[in-house]
């Protein structure tokens, strides 16, 4: 962990709420396509081609993973002649001639593509199962839904159940739609969900949470997390992510385990507890032994020795902490 300053540990020991960012935090963020659904007449291939071509000029991990599947099944890649992003609902691209627009389902909707019931009934089912659910179409129509996976990261449940353990509200925001997002909150293990979130209004949701009296960790890696991990109380980057969210963070996870969410703030706990107990340490012994020194009642070099042995208790019991890392893994937060 790289924590920037002494008082990053005395507010992580104040949170009451971690806010998980979901993709590249609970998840891996290494998004695949999965499964492919068209409208009858459709080919599948000639779907993925075109969606393919409408994200191509993305960067978006569910971008990606479509490209990645077009390229993998070698089909051949329309020209792009012109590409707009909808922040939080997809793309619109003009490729090959015609107008391809991929994403939410609300961007179909303002688009006007009919979306048949079919389309609709498999796409309700996958989210069912986790997934994330592009569609895509033109003239008019839905032509095709695709399905995109992401897998849990290794120790995300047991962070999520360390975190409960101690007594923190676990949240999970995400700009899926609150169908995927329950889905995987299950399978994680977090009770609540904030979700179909636009990038732009996290922050908005931060606030919200500060304004009902939490103190808010908000745990991040991409570009559009940056301005919530600055208004958050305490911003937690993933080391594996972004360097503005790196950068616009209190702390940072440099290997990117999601576990390091609960060490930090076990160890702000862990950390202040000690300090606490080294104060009553120094002040236990002066305050005992330098009045009856003074008054002849304890000689000056047993006083002496007592001094040098609470300077001696407050460094041991401080490298302590040393320790702390390893423990706080083998018991997974049941003992902090």
């Amino acid at each position: 962990m790289l924590i920037k300053g002494g008082e990053v540990l005395e507010r992580s020991r104040r949170v009451t709420t971690v806010l998980f960012d979901k993709t590249g935090t609970l998840t891996r963020g290494q998004m695949s396509l999965v499964d492919v659904e068209t409208i009858a007449g459709e080919s599948p291939d000639e779907l993925l081609r075109w969606a393919a071509a409408a994200e191509a000029s993305s960067e978006h991990p569910i971008a990606a993973a479509i490209v990645n599947a077009a390229r993998g099944r070698e089909l051949p890649a329309f020209d792009v002649e012109s590409f707009e992003a909808v922040p939080g609902h997809g793309i619109v691209a003009r490729a090959g001639g015609r107008e391809v627009i991929a994403g939410r389902r609300k961007l179909m909707s303002d688009r006007n593509l009919r979306l048949s019931p079919s389309l609709e009934a498999q796409a309700e089912a996958w989210e069912a199962l986790g997934r994330t659910v592009v569609f895509a179409g033109w003239d008019g129509d839905v032509r095709g839904v695709l399905a995109v996976a992401d897998t849990l990261k290794d120790g995300a449940s047991e962070a999520v159940a360390g975190l409960r353990r101690l007594g923190l509200e676990v949240v999970m925001i995400t700009g899926d739609n609150a169908r995927t997002a329950e889905a995987i909150a299950v399978e994680v293990g977090v009770g609540r969900v904030i979700a179909e979130v636009l990038p732009q209004d996290k922050v908005t949701e931060v606030r919200r949470l500060q304004e009902a009296g939490e103190v808010v960790a908000l745990v991040g890696d991409g570009i559009n997390d940056a301005p919530a991990l600055v208004q958050a109380d305490l911003g937690i980057a993933i080391g594996t992510g972004t360097d503005v969210a790196i950068e616009a963070s209190d702390l940072t996870l440099i290997s990117g385990d999601v576990e390091g969410v609960l060490t930090a703030i076990a160890l702000s706990r862990r950390t202040l507890r000690v300090i606490r107990q080294n104060l009553a340490w120094a002040f236990g012994y002066n305050v005992a032994a330098i009045p009856l020194a003074a008054v002849g009642l304890l000689h000056p070099v047993i006083a002496g020795a007592a001094m040098a042995f609470s300077s001696v208790s407050v460094v041991s019991n401080s490298l302590r902490l040393r320790r702390f890392g390893r423990r706080v893994h083998s018991s997974r937060g049941k003992s902090l």
